[in-house]
């Protein structure tokens, strides 16, 4: 835990074998965003909607981190898109 760093090495590598991994893109826009990455987050969110638009949790991520940036409107239109969605923050 962490190692932020070492994480999106890691993700970047599954990227490089699977481009099509949402997963992998959602999951290094995590690790961004723990480094405060914010614009770079938002790249790899935007990466995995467009590979899966229909995943909820990460538009709910975007949505947080469009938030974090301060913009708001598009923080509002990606979390109502993700409880469109079915997702359910825990």
């Amino acid at each position: 835990m962490g190692d932020y760093d070492k994480s999106i090495a890691d993700l970047t590598q599954a990227i490089r074998l699977n481009p099509r991994l949402a997963t992998a893109f959602s999951n290094r826009g995590v690790a961004y965003v723990n480094k405060r990455d914010y614009d770079k987050a938002v790249s790899d969110f935007s990466e995995a909607i467009q590979i899966d638009p229909k995943d909820g949790r990460t538009r709910h991520y975007r949505g947080l981190t469009y938030k974090m940036k301060g913009q708001m409107a598009k923080a509002e239109e990606d979390l109502a898109e993700a409880k469109r969605l079915g997702y359910q923050e825990n």
